[in-house]
């Protein structure tokens, strides 16, 4: 159980800063639309892959560097694709509460799985190095520290979709809206081109790194 705590901070210190992920949940709160889902799908999504990283699927990563390849052009095409819908919201904001037009369940759904998984870095660091770390626990302690990795991506989404419902006053303006749907794209953008113009593409398997925040 000691090894709880170690796995809450180790994955507290990947989640936080904001990204595609964050920026997704954080304006689905605002929004206040289908926020449940959306930190339900994030926070089971990293509790999948730090599970998949302890039963040693990391291996399965470092093996086959064209699945990743893969991912990461794909991943960024819909990063692009995403950021330009953001920049096309803000030619157009609506207030908080206003009858603006907004994505369908199922339409968030595919949204939020896409932005999680379609990061090639979230298999290096999640899977790799997450899972690299909590199977230096022992047999018992490493599902401890997967428990306190799942623990605070739960937290940390759960704070960030339902906590936005405080800044609501301040989006209660159009403008407000416009200046969020335009930092969103472009971190979108810088995103993407991270993926395809970083060195190599993605970082060694050696030493994994995330794009901040997803």
């Amino acid at each position: 159980m000691t090894s709880l705590l170690p796995g809450f901070l180790t994955m507290a210190s990947l989640i936080v800063a904001i990204g595609a992920q964050n920026a997704y949940v954080l304006r689905s709160g605002l929004a206040r639309h289908h926020v449940g889902l959306v930190v339900a799908v994030c926070a089971l999504s990293d509790a999948l892959l730090v599970a998949a990283g302890v039963l040693g699927v990391g291996g399965l990563v470092t093996a086959h560097p064209a699945l990743l390849t893969v991912v990461r052009w794909v991943g960024a095409a819909y990063l692009v694709g995403y950021g330009l819908l953001c920049l096309r919201r803000a030619r157009h904001p609506v207030a908080l509460g206003t009858d603006g037009a907004l994505p369908s369940r199922g339409g968030v759904l595919a949204t939020v799985v896409a932005l999680t998984w379609l990061n090639p870095h979230v298999y290096l660091d999640t899977v790799l190095l997450v899972g690299s770390l909590a199977n230096q626990h022992g047999s018992d302690g490493r599902w401890w520290f997967a428990g306190g990795a799942a623990a605070a991506s739960l937290v940390w989404f759960t704070a960030l979709g339902h906590g936005a419902r405080l800044l609501a006053p301040l989006f209660a303006r159009p403008a407000t809206w416009r200046v969020l749907d335009v930092a969103i794209a472009l971190v979108m953008f810088a995103i993407a081109a991270g993926l395809v113009l970083g060195p190599g593409g993605l970082p060694q398997a050696g030493a994994p790194a995330r794009v901040p925040g997803i």
